[in-house]
């Protein structure tokens, strides 16, 4: 038995005696199951359970299923939207809902591109960023267009006895609390003395949410709810919606029958439904776009639910009381499945920290980022970068489902890398390239959009063959192969034909123009960045196994670029550079900022010859004492955890992982803050989930003992089950 199974056992012999449980270990990927009821999952997930007692603009709370999310305010609802407007907006956002602003123009990206010629003489565009003239005005709408739409507002209408709406701040006696387990908020308050309990599900198969309200209010007509519908919103950081365009778009209220209405949504070329189910009242139309749902008189309960769809529903919505049902059922299959890891034993103070993040993290993820779509960094609660998503994130967004045991979930995005492969295809060939150059800031088509930064990056272009090497670490078939061969092969291809060969010194190497992860360095002026130089040998070895996997020869140009790679370039005191054209880097402040990409090459991939441990171990002290850690981003205190615990520095890789800095904040409701623009961000949240699930289970060539990415001190008890380790 392994070691890491003895180790649980040991530290659990009373519990396993009365249990009568079993271990078992899967050698397919290195997955290891412990004590099969070793972790009380329910009590590990519930003692976080979040409780908010007074009005907060950044601890809204979240339903949702992946494809779809609702963010409420501390009513249950959304009903005061403008006081959360600065915080964690009150969303309505699914993965199909975008919105075009219209033009009369064909804006293209050669409006805006420029051309740079590489040393070895080729001509390659790049579209990027203009302020000014019609390439500004390109510019501008090709980077808002298509934004992420807000679906529509639901929100309560409270009264006072007098008859004036109740502000937020005269709400009494807050106790609102998100089950976790159940995925149920429920939301306790007074409204002059009067109590008012709202109960919130997500429907876990429909893009919907159902509520049922209690309170004496009800009987004297003091209650109802409000369906607001907005425009789309160009805005790059924002909550998605715009009410300052009601003439820009229509609102048709059709009764579906009894207690039933729908509710059709046309923005220029954009449509969609809203269908809602009552338990009694009326439902009529209050002002352009706005609606009121009047609960029945008599009765101090009422129920509704909404459901959105692209298409609208042809059946009855399923009720409260199924949409309950299937919540509390979808979240007790996702929590006792999957892995689990329980801090509780240790006396590390950090320790219930960092369970907590570890826990909501995993909700929010389930919730935000578990769609067909990549994902945007603020998920589907509110919009940044015109809710367009990034596939260099991607990575932080995804593998972790797969370390956890939830490879389904990472597996239902990666289809849409197919549907986009003709313009990735049409992106190589445009510049010059072999095989498919995968975008950056891009959208359910797969388009660009020009950027002075994003489209120069090439550390997205590996990640498809990392994934699909995930997918079969798990499913080991022909199956997997077919399916992943094709995305695994032309990426290879561009990788190939992107190195450029030097004479001067036999190698290939990563030429400008290109940004590197750390992307302060000039495109024009940038060789040879770590990372990314360790990313393109992963990935050009990685294709080649496929070959032979499936019984292929191997590729010539691949195994040419791959033997003959130029080195990671290294300075005079033993560090390495994050960039072979900036040797004195490391010695200047105004290179010690962004993201400290250097430490990837030996964290998220795996240990190989090519980079050297003693170099990467001096490196990692270098930055860990010194880096300007207001300009680092979450997701990167993570990474220098991984890197961490591969060079054998646990104690340093949970200080990481818990470095007291602002960007690594997690607020009460789990999100990743990161500063006043940018208050939530999932790449945070995914990254920590990787990095403590390797730090848990292991990786590829990690110590034989168990828990080899946390300090052997007594302070850390970690259990854990269900895990993958890490490549």
């Amino acid at each position: 038995m392994k070691k890491n199974i003895q180790y649980v056992i040991t530290l659990l012999t009373t519990l396993s005696l009365f249990c009568g449980c079993t271990s078992r270990e899967n050698s397919t990927d290195s997955t290891v199951q412990t004590i099969s009821a070793a972790i009380d999952r329910k009590a590990l997930v519930t003692r976080h359970n979040i409780t908010v007692t007074k009005p907060d603009t950044m601890s809204s709370l979240s339903v949702g299923n992946g494809e779809f999310a609702f963010t409420v305010d501390v009513t249950g609802l959304q009903s005061y939207p403008e006081f959360y407007d600065k915080g964690v907006p009150l969303g309505t956002m699914a993965q199909w809902g975008w919105h075009v602003t219209p033009t009369n123009e064909k804006y293209t990206l050669e409006d805006v591109t420029v051309r740079h010629k590489t040393r070895t003489g080729q001509v390659v565009p790049f579209p990027v960023q203009h302020t000014e003239g019609r390439k500004g005005a390109a510019t501008h709408w090709l980077r808002t267009n298509p934004q992420r739409l807000h679906l529509g507002m639901i929100g309560l209408v409270l009264l006072k006895k007098n008859g004036q709406q109740v502000p937020i701040q005269e709400l009494k006696n807050i106790k609102q609390q998100l089950n976790l387990w159940t995925g149920n908020i429920e939301s306790r308050f007074e409204v002059e003395g009067e109590p008012v309990t709202v109960e919130l599900y997500g429907h876990q198969e429909q893009d919907g949410i159902a509520a049922r309200i209690t309170s004496p209010l009800l009987k004297q007509n003091r209650l109802k709810v409000s369906f607001k519908f907005p425009y789309g919103a160009d805005c790059h950081t924002c909550g998605g919606y715009n009410w300052e365009q009601p003439d820009q778009h229509k609102t048709t209220l059709i009764q579906k029958g009894a207690n039933q209405v729908q509710l059709q949504r046309q923005l220029d070329s954009t449509r969609y439904f809203t269908d809602v189910r009552y338990s009694g009242g009326s439902f009529a139309e209050k002002q352009k776009h706005q609606f009121e749902l009047t609960p029945a008189a008599g009765s101090d309960a009422f129920e509704f639910s909404a459901v959105f769809s692209p298409r609208g529903s042809k059946e009855a919505l399923p009720d409260f009381n199924i949409t309950q049902e299937n919540s509390e059922k979808g979240w007790e299959k996702f929590w006792t499945s999957g892995g689990a890891v329980d801090f509780s034993g240790s006396t590390d103070p950090r320790a219930n920290e960092l369970e907590r993040r570890v826990v909501l993290s995993q909700y929010l993820t389930k919730i935000q980022c578990a769609g067909k779509l990549p994902p945007q960094e603020t998920g589907l609660t509110m919009n940044s970068w015109f809710g367009k998503f990034h596939l260099e994130m991607h990575w932080w967004h995804g593998v972790h489902f797969a370390l956890w045991d939830r490879l389904p979930l990472l597996e239902k995005s990666l289809p849409w890398y197919e549907k986009i492969l003709h313009k990735a295809k049409a992106t190589a060939a445009w510049q010059g390239y072999e095989g498919v150059r995968w975008p950056k800031m891009t959208d359910p088509q797969g388009n660009e959009s020009p950027s002075s930064i994003g489209t120069y990056l090439i550390w997205q272009q590996p990640h498809i063959i990392y994934f699909s090497e995930l997918v079969y670490r798990q499913k080991p078939t022909k199956e997997t192969l077919e399916a992943y061969k094709d995305l695994v092969f032309a990426t290879a291809d561009f990788m190939a034909s992107f190195a450029k060969y030097d004479e001067k010194d036999g190698k290939y190497h990563l030429d400008a123009p290109l940004i590197p992860a750390q992307e302060l360095f000039p495109p024009e002026e940038t060789n040879d960045p770590p990372f990314e130089l360790a990313y393109w040998r992963y990935g050009l070895a990685k294709a080649q196994e496929w070959r032979k996997r499936l019984g292929l020869p191997e590729n010539k140009k691949w195994a040419e670029v791959l033997q003959n790679m130029a080195p990671l370039a290294v300075s005079d005191d033993n560090l390495y550079l994050p960039s072979a054209s900036h040797p004195e880097s490391y010695r200047e402040q105004e290179f010690r900022i962004d993201h400290p990409m250097v430490l990837g090459a030996y964290g998220l991939l795996p240990q190989t010859s090519f980079v050297e441990k003693n170099i990467m171990t001096n490196t990692f002290h270098e930055i860990f004492r010194d880096w300007q850690w207001q300009t680092t981003w979450g997701w990167d205190y993570p990474m220098m955890a991984m890197s961490a615990a591969r060079l054998g520095l646990p104690e340093k890789a949970v200080d990481a992982l818990l470095l007291d800095v602002q960007k690594n904040t997690y607020l009460p409701n789990g999100h990743n803050y990161q500063d006043d623009n940018l208050r939530i961000y999932l790449p945070g949240n995914g990254a920590l989930l990787s990095a403590v699930a390797m730090m848990a289970a292991g990786w590829d060539g990690a110590p034989d003992k168990p828990t080899p990415g946390f300090p052997d001190n007594g302070k850390w008890k970690v259990r854990w089950e269900g895990l993958h380790k890490m490549p």
